[in-house]
């Protein structure tokens, strides 16, 4: 039998006297180090959410109000073109040049074939990155394995980008989608896919309106290190 690892613990008056780094937040009080998930319907606004957002922290402006902490930035734009990229990246700059910290591609390996070894290798040659965007979780799945549950690949997948945004010590952001039927209760329940994935993520990030047509979208959030807030917004 394999000798088991004895468990390691500390007790509370030495866990009250360590030296620990305080949490790094990309966006002060919204994206902090960690797996966070931003969600709601189709053709909501996301996109051009997350280039707002990319812009922001690699010239270390605020985005929506919120301070930012200047980083490197990569937005894997999975479901764009490089010329529609180009199109909203220059609404949003407005005029301004942007900076080699902001990095975009529109192709990645998913999960089950390399994705993770590639974006290791990214950050060995961009050090400065704190933000990556996953623009959109479709498009990295990978195959269901044999007799697994949507609960047990949620959780697995999600875990995986997790684990990988801790041991490097920053956001991973996936953009994903909401569900059909609508909780009016519970805002964060609409997040698509079990609670695999939601009981994954560190902090949960929902885009809402009454009706579509609406001109002020509702911006929800709750998570491990950020207090549950609502913010009301209105693309320009």
């Amino acid at each position: 039998m394999d000798k088991i690892e004895s468990l390691l613990f500390y007790d509370a008056d030495e866990l009250n006297n360590m030296q620990i780094d305080p949490m790094f937040f990309v966006v002060e009080d919204m994206l902090p180090i960690g797996l966070s998930i931003l969600a709601s319907p189709p053709k909501f606004g996301k996109s051009w959410l997350c280039m707002m957002l990319s812009i922001a922290v690699s010239s270390g402006t605020s985005f929506l109000g919120f301070r930012t902490n200047k980083s490197g930035v990569l937005y894997l734009a999975l479901e764009d073109s490089y010329q529609r990229l180009q199109d909203r990246m220059n609404k949003v700059l407005r005029g301004m040049k942007p900076n080699d910290l902001f990095t975009m591609s529109i192709q990645c390996r998913d999960l089950g074939h390399g994705l993770i070894q590639q974006l290791e290798e990214y950050l060995e040659n961009k050090p400065d990155t704190k933000l990556i965007i996953i623009d959109t979780f479709a498009k990295i799945r990978s195959d269901c394995k044999r007799g697994e549950s949507a609960y047990t690949q949620d959780y697995r997948e999600a875990g995986a980008l997790k684990q990988f945004a801790d041991n490097h010590k920053i956001c991973v952001l996936l953009v994903h989608h909401t569900k059909k039927m609508r909780d009016v209760g519970d805002i964060f329940a609409n997040i698509s896919g079990t609670m695999g994935l939601t009981g994954a993520a560190d902090t949960m990030i929902v885009l809402s309106k009454d009706d579509r047509m609406d001109e002020q979208t509702k911006l929800s959030i709750t998570g491990r290190d950020v207090d549950m807030n609502e913010y009301q917004m209105q693309f320009d």
